[in-house]
């Protein structure tokens, strides 16, 4: 672990950003740009094609693929984002596990407000349920607003009577709309990347005026867990959204539910994305896919037909 590392990776984080806040596509497009510069492992196969009645990313080992199927949501505050700028993060968790991944192109906000983006992650869970996909062989990963996904949509689909998956992974999630974490001001300033401000700002455009004190959307104080899979968070201690995973983590153990709270230190909000550039990266990595090993049991899995596919070279 490099003390060295980690001062670069801050330093780019820290560089000057226009002051006020940005029109959509200007935090889109900004995002898109950052994201492009992470590294995106070798020995992956990418594909268009669509789960449910949304676009997605299928990518798949070059060989030695093991039966398991990680259904991926990106991160990017609800907002902005995409499976191609998450593509360094799935195809890492794919290359080290050997499982297939769908990485699901999810409703934005402002133009289409919460729940539309837990209605397409349950749309494409419930897409491969119905392709004959067994759920001990399907897992939720995800990062930041992703995260946060991978458990509400773990309760949407609970709520709405399907099996829930073998296991949840989340990359410093986003787990609180209602923002009264304490590191939301302990943080400040030692988070490289956001402020209540800015988080305030996305957030607004997925809230739309919805009502923050609800389990869909602050499930790190409101949800009932019970039942959920096993977990793994993982989060930097450098995060105004650290309290997000300590208190979902909190809530895990107090239903009954197996729960890992994956702190690394020094490193900031989806630190994983520099793998190849950071060693906690990898190593936060590898603990994940370690996790999704032990818990992803192979059934016999059937998967949906790829429509309208292309393959990138990756």
């Amino acid at each position: 672990m490099s003390k060295e590392q980690r001062a670069q990776v801050d330093a780019m984080l820290r560089q000057p950003r226009p002051e006020g806040p940005r029109s959509v596509e200007a935090i889109r497009a900004g995002f898109a740009a950052l994201m492009s510069r992470m590294i995106v492992p070798g020995g992956i196969r990418v594909t268009q094609t669509r789960l449910g009645d949304r676009p997605a990313l299928h990518v798949e080992p070059d060989s030695g693929r093991r039966a398991g199927t990680i259904l991926y949501f990106h991160g990017g505050g609800w907002v902005f984002g995409s499976p191609e700028t998450a593509l360094s993060l799935t195809g890492n968790m794919v290359a080290k596990t050997g499982f297939e991944a769908y990485s699901v192109d999810y409703r934005l906000a402002p133009e289409h407000p919460f729940p539309a983006a837990i209605e397409d992650t349950v749309g494409a869970y419930r897409a491969l349920l119905d392709s004959g996909t067994d759920p001990s062989a399907i897992a939720f990963v995800g990062d930041s607003a992703g995260g946060g996904l991978t458990v509400t949509t773990c309760l949407a689909a609970r709520d709405a009577g399907l099996p829930l998956p073998a296991a949840i992974v989340a990359f410093s999630p986003g787990l609180d709309a209602t923002r009264t974490g304490e590191s939301m001001d302990s943080k400040d300033g030692i988070d490289p990347i956001f402020t209540r401000e800015t988080v305030g700002h996305t957030g607004a455009m997925y809230l739309a005026g919805a009502d923050p004190h609800q389990p869909l959307l602050s499930p790190a104080v409101l949800a009932d867990l019970t039942g959920f899979p096993p977990m793994l968070l993982q989060v930097g201690t450098n995060e105004i959204l650290l309290d997000d995973s300590t208190r979902l983590a909190a809530r895990a153990r107090a239903a009954g539910v197996d729960v890992i709270l994956d702190v690394t230190a020094g490193v900031p909000h989806v630190f994983q994305s520099f793998a190849g550039v950071l060693d906690e990266a990898d190593e936060a990595l590898d603990r994940a896919a370690f996790f999704l090993g032990q818990r992803v049991r192979a059934g016999d899995t059937a998967h949906p037909p790829a429509q309208a596919a292309t393959t990138p070279s990756h």
